[in-house]
């Protein structure tokens, strides 16, 4: 098998490395930064300590804080606008996959004059982006080791992405400390988003013997410490290895690719603003289950890396993990489908055809059609 694998992102996992962000800048030559982060991060106070480190290291800092869940293309225009003539040498993202994703938009940005809609598709630009280091503040997308930033065309309503490898962040600070006073239902919904990206990481059409490890052992993690990173967040170890797990699977689907659940999560984030992890959650047990019979190993090898016993015949070892997913958001407090904001079952032939026309459709462990998809929506809004 042929295969490109590629990790350009330092990662230091250790408490309190957060609190020396000022120190891991001057390391790197990087000595004024713009903070990426949103209005949740700053009214946490999750902020001051890591200020405090920069002014002791004598990094100069900018903040911008207006970032929204599925952050927009307007959002990292106006930073970029605000801050090009600045000479910032680095962004300092500090948030979940949506500070993140977008401060690698701005990155581009802050070099290169256009849009953010101008670079999606593109993998290389006129003047290299400016560095970023990430402190991911949730378990996660792992967008702190990734080369996408997902963001939403605000005119049309649709997820777009911005990709290469030069937006990767250089350094990655995984600090359990920062996880400790999420709120639960946000652990839950980027947990299991974390699961997805490991499970389709592993059963896409693109995956890869070094993906393939990275997956698995994410799923491991994650099977055995989402539930008390949840309900026990004073469960350090739960946090930390949330905080690794989530890390592994960015690395894992990164150099693979995501599938049909992102297809639909994603379509369903453009046009009703669903929180990309809760749209994942959702339709990770249907989407898996439609898959199954698609690549019967994979698919019992995903089973057994989320504890079904080993023993067990194929078929049931699959339908037990399949069992075991619905059980995972129904004691997380998933919302059902029927239940998001302004959801319309009228709406499910164009999220069908937007979900056909993702990118990551190709890359599903079974061929879809817009059929498929349609049978998928239903099924999960009469569950």
């Amino acid at each position: 098998m042929n295969f490109n694998f590629m990790v350009p992102t330092q990662i230091v996992s250790e408490a309190g490395s957060a609190n020396n962000a000022g120190k891991y800048l001057n390391d790197l030559g990087i000595n004024k930064v713009l903070v990426v982060t949103d209005p949740g991060i700053k009214s946490a106070g999750i902020l001051e300590p890591i200020y405090t480190s920069l002014n002791k290291c004598d990094v100069e800092f900018y903040e911008y804080s207006n970032i929204k869940p599925n952050p927009r293309n307007t959002e990292c225009e106006e930073a970029a606008n605000h801050f090009r003539d600045m000479n910032i040498q680095g962004i300092l993202a500090i948030g979940g996959g949506s500070a993140i994703d977008a401060a690698k938009t701005i990155s581009v940005l802050l070099r290169n004059e256009g849009s953010a809609i101008d670079f999606v598709g593109k993998r290389d630009f006129e003047n290299d982006p400016v560095q970023i280091v990430a402190i991911p503040t949730t378990a996660g997308t792992g967008s702190e080791v990734t080369f996408s930033s997902v963001i939403t065309d605000e005119a049309r309503k649709v997820k777009v992405t911005v990709g290469s490898h030069k937006i990767a962040p250089v350094m990655a600070l995984l600090d359990e400390n920062i996880t400790a006073t999420l709120p639960a239902s946000i652990a839950a919904a980027t947990g299991v988003d974390a699961l997805t990206h490991a499970i389709e990481a592993y059963t896409s059409t693109c995956n890869n013997p070094v993906s393939d490890g990275l997956a698995l052992h994410a799923i491991r993690l994650i099977s055995q410490n989402l539930l008390n990173a949840v309900q026990k967040p004073e469960d350090a170890t739960a946090r930390r290895n949330m905080l690794v797990a989530s890390t592994i699977a960015g690395m894992a689907f990164g150099n693979t690719d995501v599938a049909g659940v992102h297809c639909i999560s994603e379509s369903i984030g453009g046009m009703y603003d669903t929180p990309h992890g809760v749209g994942n959650a959702i339709f990770l047990p249907f989407v898996f289950q439609h898959n199954c019979d698609a690549d019967l190993e994979r698919h019992a090898n995903v089973a057994h890396a989320m504890g079904i016993d080993p023993n067990l015949p194929t078929a049931e070892a699959i339908q037990q993990a399949v069992e075991k997913l619905f059980e995972i958001n129904k004691a997380l407090e998933i919302p059902h489908f029927s239940e998001l904001p302004h959801v319309d079952p009228k709406d499910f032939s164009v999220i069908a055809e937007k979900s056909k026309n993702n990118g990551s459709d190709a890359s599903n462990a079974k061929a879809m059609t817009i059929e498929s998809y349609l049978k998928i929506l239903e099924t999960a809004y009469s569950h």
